[in-house]
């Protein structure tokens, strides 16, 4: 077992909108041993929220009052982030451990009828769980994010100058990069839910690793998971939602378009006025798009 960091709960005291009660799973197999964090609101079919990179549940604040008057919002922080265990070897990741614990929270949980909502690091993880247990899942709802697979289109290079300095700086500002992709701007309440999980340099290893977790090439680790789990999509026979904001230099609105075009019977929703984080930026307004659409069939 590699060596652990758990953020003291005080932490995590007094965060702006986000008074939930924590859950946490003891996850088994390769994260034997690993406590991981999820937020457990409201009554109904599940909707499971997975977030990006260097964020954690906090990003959906806005969106889960609303959500959870209509279904059972699920919200996990992935292994190295909020309020789950952080182990300290930037090593120790890699997308197959990530995409692991999703399904060990889907299984322990039984959930069934999934809506996924899924954005940046959520794209590659929840749309490979959603093909690979497709009887779980219900919806995708796809937010500023990609499959993430080698290709014309990717890696663009935006997002190689993004991985060039995370790969420099692995004691990443947390704060800095969530104001640098949002419209809104951010108070420092906010900005210190943001920045809670990570008090340490050593805290942040899961930060660290992610932007060097994305394939370049076919030949890298996760490339092929992430080119079956592309395919897969082509054929996604349930609904979709794909709503991509208008100011993002990652993932910009026409690649949400390009991507509704390839999933079947999908919707494309634009947001106007919101960056990367789109969820910070407009989570009432994306969280009613949700609602409306489910409500709608």
């Amino acid at each position: 077992m590699a060596d652990v960091y758990r953020t003291p709960d005080e932490r995590f005291d007094g965060l702006p909108g986000y008074d939930f009660a924590p859950h946490y799973l003891e996850l088994d197999g390769d994260l034997d041993g690993l406590r991981m964090h999820y937020l457990d609101e409201g009554e109904g079919d599940p909707i499971l929220l997975l977030h990006g990179e260097p964020t954690w549940s906090f990003l959906y604040r806005k969106m889960i009052p609303s959500l959870n008057r209509h279904f059972r919002v699920i919200a996990p922080d992935y292994v190295g982030f909020g309020r789950s265990d952080k182990p300290t070897d930037r090593d120790w990741y890699s997308y197959e451990r990530h995409v692991d614990s999703i399904v060990q929270l889907i299984e322990a949980l039984d959930l069934m009828e999934i809506t996924v909502v899924v954005q940046d690091w959520g794209g590659p993880i929840g749309l490979r769980c959603a093909v690979e247990h497709e009887k779980r899942f219900a919806k995708l709802v796809i937010l500023n994010t990609g499959v993430m697979q080698p290709g014309p289109n990717w890696p663009s290079e935006a997002f190689l100058s993004w991985r060039n300095y995370a790969e420099r700086n692995p004691d990443l500002d947390v704060g800095f990069i969530v104001q640098a992709s949002t419209v809104t701007e951010l108070t420092d309440d906010v900005l210190r839910g943001y920045t809670a999980p990570w008090p340490t340099p050593e805290s942040k290893a899961g930060v660290a690793a992610f932007p060097l977790l994305v394939p370049l090439s076919e030949d890298d680790p996760g490339a092929a998971e992430m080119i079956r789990t592309g395919d897969a999509l082509i054929r996604w026979p349930k609904p979709a939602l794909v709503a991509f904001s208008d100011s993002d230099p990652i993932f910009p609105q026409r690649a949400g378009e390009r991507m509704a075009s390839r999933i079947p019977g999908a919707n494309f929703v634009p947001i106007e006025g919101a960056s990367h984080f789109l969820q910070e930026d407009k989570g009432e307004e994306i969280a009613r798009v949700i609602v409306e659409s489910s409500s709608g069939g």
